[in-house]
C-alpha cells in the first residue's frame, strides 16, 4: 500500500482517526492535502500547499509523517504553536494510528535552564524589586525538580523577564564541554532526545539557526532528516533574512560586562584587571544610547553615522570593546568562563567593525553565501528600543542560501500555510523561498462562506491618509458594535491609530482589551471569557489570535496593511527591485500586503459553526485598481455596503433566512491599476 493510500485510509470515514478521536470529522480537503504530502515524502519532492483555515492541515501532515518511517522535522512559526503541536496534536494522532514512533521537542538554547548561569546568579544583588527576588527563588526551586529544563514550564514568568538571561545561556556565553555542569546540561539532553527521535518538532528560529550554521550546537541533528514540514511557511523569508545576516545590541554587551565581573569571583587578580574596562564599556553604551535619542526609531547605518554625536559614540564604543578584549586576554586562561568572555569580546569587536564598514573578515559560515557575504546585497540598519539599541546586517535576498540548503539535504520539503497565494498564484512566495518549480496545491477553507460570513465595506469613509479618518472610522464602527453586542477584534495599521481608537471607545458598553496593556495570552483569555469584549491590536496580532465561537463575531481592519515605507530593509528591497527593472509595487508591496490582509481576515471564521462580519474600512479597495487583487484573494464572502445588511445578519442570530433580502455583491468599477498605495 502506498503512503498516500495509507494516509487517506487513516483520515477517511471509518478510519483510524475517526474511530479513535472524539469529534473528528473527515474532510475532503484534508484528504487531498494528506495525499499530496505523502507523495512528496515518497518522491523526496518539494510541495507548496496553501490550506485554508479549517482544512485540518496539522493532521494532514502528521499522519503521513508518522506512517512514512522517515525521520521528519516539523517546524512551526512560534514556540506557542510548537508546544501546542507537540503536547496536544501529536500525541492524539500517534495514539490513533497506534504507532510507536519516538518524538522530541527541541527549542533554541535560550529556552532551557542553564545550571551554570543559575549558580553564578545565586547571591548576586541584581534584583530590581522584592518581587523579582521572590521570582528568582521560584526558579531555583523549579530547577531542582524539572525534568527537561524548559522555561515554558514556569507559569507566570513573562517572556521578557530580566531574570531569563540570568538563568539561560546564549551561543556567546555557553561554556560548552568546559562547563562544570556539562553532564547535566538541559540543552545537551534535549539535543540527544532529538537525535534519537523519529519526529522532531522545532520552530523556525531554531531551523534557520541551524541552516545558517550559527553554532547553536544542533548542526548534527537537522541534516539527518529525510523530510521537512514547514508550517506557517509565509513567515520564513523574513525570519531567514535575520538569520543569514548578523547583528549586535546593547543588552548582550551589558550582559557581557556583568558576566566578566561575575566570572572574577574566585580568580585572583581578575577583578582589578577587568573592573575599569567593564565600567568603561558600560559608560560607552549609555552615552551612545543617549546620543541615538535624536535618531528616528529605525534607520540605515549611514543615517545614524551622519549624526556627529552618534558617529563619535560608536568610535568610543569600539575603543571600549577593544580595551575589554585586551584586558580579558591577560586573564582568559584562568577560567573557562573568562575564556568565553574573551571570545565574546573578540566577536563583538569584529561585528562592530563590519557594521561600521571597517575591514573585518566575515565569519567562515557565510563565506560561500553571496547574498550574505557583503557583496552589496546587504542593508545595514539600526533599531532603538526603550532602553537600548540593536544594529543589524540583513541580506535582501535569501532565496539562494535557502535553495542551497534544501538541495543539499536530499530530503522532502513541504511548505504549508493558510496564506501563501496572491490572487491564486504562488509566484511571490516561491521566488522568495528559492523554489524554482515546486508542486503546488490550494485547498480553500471548507467553511460555507456565503452563509457563515459577510464582508462589509462601509460607504463615505475618507482616504486613510486624510485628516479625520480615525474619527470617521469610530463613528462607522459604533453601530456595527451595537449590532454585534461587542464581540469584536479591531486590527489597526499603527499603534497610534490603536491608541486613538481605544481612547474613543473607553467608557462604552463593551469591555476593552488593548494590546500592550496586559500580556498577550492574558489579554486573549480575558477577551474570550468576557463574552462581549472588544479586542484592539496592531500588526503583530494578525497571527495567533484563535478565538472560535461567539466571543469573536466581528473583525475590523482599518487600512490595507502595506508595509511602512521607512523600514530600512524594506526600502532597500524596493530599491533593489527597481534597479533590476522590476516594479516594486507590483512585485513586492502589493503581494506582501495581500498576504498580511489574508492573515488578519483569517481571525474571523475558525470553525464550521462560527458566524461573523468582516469590516474592511479602506476605501482604496474600491477606488484603486489594485483593490480587486485584494478582494479576489479573500474567501468568497457575500459583500455589502449597507449597514442594514450587517444589522440584519446579527438580528437573524446567525441563521440565514431563505427569504432575507439579497446582499449586494457587485462592486463599483475600478480605474486602471495604480503603482503606489
Amino acid at each position: 500500500m502506498s503512503l498516500a493510500t495509507a494516509s487517506r485510509e487513516a483520515l477517511s470515514e471509518g478510519g483510524a482517526l475517526a474511530r479513535q478521536l472524539d469529534a473528528f470529522t473527515p474532510r475532503a480537503a484534508q484528504l487531498r492535502l494528506a495525499e499530496a504530502i505523502a507523495d512528496a515524502f515518497q518522491q523526496r519532492d518539494v510541495l507548496l500547499a496553501e490550506a485554508g483555515t479549517g482544512t485540518g492541515k496539522t493532521f494532514a501532515y502528521l499522519v503521513p509523517a508518522l506512517l512514512s518511517g522517515l525521520k521528519t522535522i516539523v517546524s512551526t512559526g512560534t514556540r506557542a504553536l510548537q508546544d501546542q503541536l507537540y503536547h496536544r496534536d501529536l500525541p492524539r494522532v500517534r495514539a490513533a494510528l497506534g504507532v510507536g514512533h519516538r518524538s522530541a521537542l527541541l527549542k533554541g538554547r535560550a529556552n532551557y535552564l542553564c545550571r551554570y548561569r543559575l549558580d553564578q546568579a545565586r547571591g548576586e544583588p541584581r534584583f530590581a524589586s522584592p518581587e523579582q527576588a521572590a521570582q528568582f527563588q521560584r526558579i531555583v526551586a523549579w530547577a531542582g525538580r524539572t525534568k527537561h529544563g524548559d522555561v515554558a514550564e514556569l507559569d507566570g514568568l513573562a517572556d521578557d523577564s530580566p531574570l531569563l538571561p540570568m538563568v539561560t545561556s546564549t551561543v556567546d556565553n555557553c561554556l560548552g564541554s568546559d562547563c562544570p555542569f556539562w553532564g547535566d546540561c538541559c540543552v545537551v539532553q534535549a539535543r540527544q532526545r532529538a537525535q534519537e527521535a523519529d519526529l522532531v518538532v522545532v520552530n523556525h528560529h531554531l531551523l534557520l539557526a541551524d541552516l545558517a550554521l550559527k553554532q547553536e550546537g544542533f548542526g548534527e541533528i537537522l541534516p539527518g532528516a529525510q523530510a521537512f514540514v514547514i508550517d506557517e511557511a509565509h513567515q520564513l523569508p523574513e525570519l531567514a533574512a535575520n538569520f543569514f545576516g548578523e547583528g549586535f545590541g546593547m543588552r548582550p554587551w551589558q550582559e557581557l560586562a556583568r558576566d566578566c565581573l561575575a566570572e572574577c569571583r574566585g580568580v585572583a587578580g581578575a577583578q582589578p584587571a577587568l573592573q575599569q574596562p567593564v565600567a568603561t564599556l558600560e559608560m560607552a553604551l549609555r552615552q551612545l544610547r543617549a546620543a541615538m535619542e535624536q535618531l528616528p526609531p529605525r534607520g540605515t547605518q549611514w543615517r545614524a553615522l551622519a549624526v556627529p554625536d552618534v558617529a563619535e559614540g560608536f568610535d568610543v564604543l569600539a575603543a571600549a570593546l577593544a580595551q575589554l578584549r585586551d584586558a580579558l586576554a591577560g586573564v582568559r586562561e584562568t577560567s573557562p568562563g573568562l575564556d568565553a568572555c574573551h571570545a565574546r569580546a573578540c566577536e563583538g569587536v569584529a561585528r562592530l567593525a563590519r557594521w561600521l564598514g571597517e575591514d573585518a573578515p566575515l565569519p567562515d559560515f557565510e563565506s560561500d553565501d553571496a547574498s550574505a557575504a557583503g557583496d552589496g546585497n546587504d542593508v545595514l540598519w539600526y533599531e532603538l528600543t526603550p532602553r537600548g539599541f540593536r544594529c543589524q546586517r540583513t541580506p535582501l535576498d535569501v532565496s539562494g542560501p535557502l535553495r542551497e540548503h534544501r538541495q543539499r539535504s536530499l530530503a522532502a520539503w513541504v511548505f504549508t500555510s493558510a496564506t501563501l497565494t496572491v490572487d491564486g498564484a504562488f509566484d511571490h512566495l516561491a521566488a522568495r523561498l528559492g523554489l524554482d518549480d515546486p508542486d503546488t496545491l490550494v485547498q480553500p477553507s471548507p467553511f460555507d462562506w456565503p452563509v457563515q460570513a459577510l464582508c462589509y465595506l462601509p460607504k463615505q469613509l475618507p482616504d486613510p491618509a486624510a485628516r479625520g479618518f480615525g474619527a470617521a472610522l469610530i463613528a462607522t464602527l459604533r453601530p456595527v458594535l451595537e449590532a454585534s453586542q461587542g464581540r469584536a477584534f479591531l486590527l489597526f495599521a499603527s499603534h497610534r491609530a490603536l491608541r486613538e481608537a481605544a481612547d474613543a471607545l473607553r467608557g462604552g458598553p463593551w469591555p476593552l482589551f488593548v494590546q500592550g496593556e496586559a500580556p498577550r495570552a492574558s489579554l486573549l483569555q480575558r477577551f474570550r471569557d468576557s463574552g462581549n469584549g472588544v479586542l484592539l491590536g496592531s500588526a503583530s496580532f494578525r497571527e495567533g489570535v484563535d478565538v472560535a465561537g461567539d466571543a469573536l463575531s466581528v473583525v475590523v481592519i482599518d487600512k490595507l496593511p502595506f508595509a511602512a515605507p521607512d523600514d530600512p530593509v524594506y526600502e532597500a528591497r524596493l530599491d533593489a527591485i527597481r534597479r533590476e527593472g522590476g516594479n516594486p509595487f507590483r512585485d513586492e508591496q502589493l503581494p506582501q500586503a495581500v498576504i498580511a490582509l489574508k492573515q488578519g481576515v483569517g481571525r474571523l471564521i475558525r470553525s464550521e459553526t462560527d458566524r461573523g462580519v468582516l469590516v474592511l474600512c479602506d476605501p482604496r479597495l474600491l477606488s484603486r485598481g489594485y483593490g480587486r487583487v485584494f478582494l479576489d484573494s479573500l474567501p468568497p464572502f457575500r459583500r455589502t455596503r449597507e449597514l442594514a445588511d450587517v444589522q440584519a445578519f446579527f438580528a437573524r442570530q446567525w441563521q440565514p433566512d431563505a427569504d432575507a433580502p439579497a446582499v449586494e455583491t457587485a462592486m463599483p468599477s475600478s480605474p486602471d491599476p495604480d503603482v503606489t498605495p
